[in-house]
């Protein structure tokens, strides 16, 4: 019961919702990364992730609640009887990087991916150093015996067509992160009672 961007919208209720919100998010300037929709007890709960370039603040996520909520209401005589609760946050770090833009902003990042042409991948974990139209560039870690001395890492391009979806790993004091950088998405609850919205 999701709707996701750039992929097939198979519920009905999501790809409704994601026709009215997905416009409104796109014009606060984010992505609308994901909707998903799911039933808990009398209620819905409907999930929408975004991201932008630019990372999403709390204040960020409070600001989109508000708008798709709006667009929730401009559209509650097509939306059933149902009550929900609108769930905004940004994505984690265990998001699979499937898209450019994806890359792009986790740029700096280690991350394990499936690299090579189709029939004859390899597993390799490297630091995304570079992102363009052509594919990434990753500083590949070289594997080595334990206790031997590391060796730098080696520059790799892989183009988009040799490369899988990304794990990004998390890592702990990573120079440049604040605290909490590698917990992932940030996110604030919209809840509407029995007397707002409903599906």
């Amino acid at each position: 019961m999701s709707a996701s961007r750039g992929t097939p919208r198979t519920d009905p209720t999501a790809a409704r919702l994601a026709g009215w919100i997905e416009p409104v998010v796109g014009d606060a300037g984010y992505d609308l990364e994901e909707l998903v929709v799911t039933p808990a007890g009398r209620r819905s709960i409907v999930r929408v992730v975004v991201d932008r370039d630019q990372g999403v603040s709390l204040d960020d996520v409070a600001d989109v609640s508000r708008a798709v909520s709006d667009a929730l209401d401009a559209h509650d005589d097509g939306m059933g009887r149902t009550p929900y609760v609108l769930e905004v946050t940004s994505p984690g770090v265990d998001r699979p990087l499937t898209e450019q833009r994806h890359w792009r902003r986790n740029a700096g990042r280690l991350v394990v991916v499936a690299v090579g042409p189709a029939g004859s991948t390899e597993q390799v974990t490297g630091r995304i150093t570079a992102v363009d139209d052509q594919g990434v560039t990753l500083a590949v870690e070289a594997a080595g015996k334990p206790g031997a001395k590391k060796r730098p890492p080696t520059p790799r391009q892989v183009p988009w067509a040799e490369l899988g979806a990304g794990h990004v790993q998390v890592e702990f004091g990573r120079p440049g992160t604040e605290d909490g950088d590698e917990d992932g998405g940030v996110d604030a609850d919209s809840a509407v009672d029995d007397d707002g919205g409903e599906l």
